[in-house]
């Protein structure tokens, strides 16, 4: 049924809890693997009985030294989710409140500027040929052109696979996104221009199921790889980084163009009613207020366009304010 081989006395619930959620389309493969966590604590911890217990739960909440906030929030998440299937079943389980824990302070978007994002590129073009990563001085320059001018996630770029980038048409099939959502992103006629140059030299006798930005022995480049160059680009081009969790992030790249496009649509006089619509499909948002909120992210980065951005559609501008679950 899935990769972990549980062996604690919760066994069974686990792996009803897992069926269940993945019936319903959800992937649940990180959910999947910190309850395999769980499911080793509960041998160290001593666990008898298929139940879990107040002091049980108090004990896998406790924080690991160096552990950051949000992941001792996911443990707790997936136990609070065992707890109340197991009830559902009627099994007595205790259920950890919504307030176990401190809350997690939000992270407000960091927006790269115009001449940030020219250096950034400029510093990804620069990279040169690694023997460890032979394709990386190939691969960069274009996945960070995707992940800005196109605002992918950064799962949806190395997820890509040959047959999902259509050259002739310009358009990148994203599959099995988040929310397990399809959709087509078309490309700017630069960066489809790149992507023919780039498969002439890396992909000339490729299939089409093998992955687009390729790591070494055929398997889909990791988000740590990419996270380590980045770091570097942003280094190389001056851009000041507050460490791990402080940002920027590679996901800003994905809400620097969200709102670059709302401010060129607002300079250009486009009527937003209209055109958030799109920007909510192309970025493959689940609801509309994962895109509004970008409307007051541009509006306070461009006092200037303010009250255009009021004017047009202030009426669903929501207050700013850092979102550490990132819904978009």
């Amino acid at each position: 049924m899935n990769e972990f081989h549980y062996q604690s006395p919760l066994k069974p619930c686990i792996e009803g809890m897992i069926r269940e959620k993945r019936s319903l389309g959800y992937k649940y493969v990180s959910s999947a693997r910190l309850l395999y966590r769980f499911d080793q604590f509960c041998l160290t911890y001593g666990c008898d009985d298929a139940l879990i217990t107040q002091p049980l739960a108090h004990a896998w909440i406790q924080k690991a030294p160096n552990e950051a906030l949000a992941t001792l929030h996911n443990r707790a998440c997936v136990l609070r989710q065992l707890a109340l299937y197991m009830t559902r079943l009627g099994i007595p389980s205790y259920v950890l409140p919504k307030r176990a824990l401190p809350k997690v302070p939000g992270y407000t978007p960091y927006i790269f500027s115009d001449q940030e994002i020219a250096a950034l590129l400029q510093q990804a073009d620069a990279c040169h040929y690694c023997a460890e990563v032979p394709l990386r001085h190939h691969i960069m320059p274009l996945l960070f052109r995707l992940l800005y001018g196109c605002g992918l996630r950064i799962s949806e770029a190395l997820n890509l696979r040959m047959q999902d980038v259509d050259l002739p048409t310009g358009i990148l099939t994203i599959m099995d996104g988040k929310f397990n959502k399809d959709r087509l992103v078309p490309m700017s006629p630069e960066n489809t221009q790149r992507c023919c140059d780039y498969v002439k030299v890396v992909h000339l006798f490729s299939d089409p199921g093998d992955y687009f930005f390729p790591a070494p022995g055929g398997q889909a480049l990791t988000k740590g790889n990419v996270y380590k160059n980045f770091r570097r680009f942003l280094w190389q081009a001056r851009i000041s980084h507050g460490g791990w969790g402080k940002g920027p992030r590679l996901h800003d790249a994905r809400h620097t163009f969200a709102v670059h496009c709302l401010r060129r649509w607002v300079l250009q006089g486009k009527d937003l009613a209209a055109y958030l619509p799109i920007l909510k499909a192309y970025l493959g948002h689940d609801s509309f207020r994962d895109t509004a909120r970008y409307l007051r992210l541009t509006a306070e980065l461009y006092p200037d366009i303010t009250a255009k951005m009021e004017q047009a559609f202030g009426h669903v501008v929501p207050s700013t304010g850092g979102d550490s679950h990132d819904t978009d």
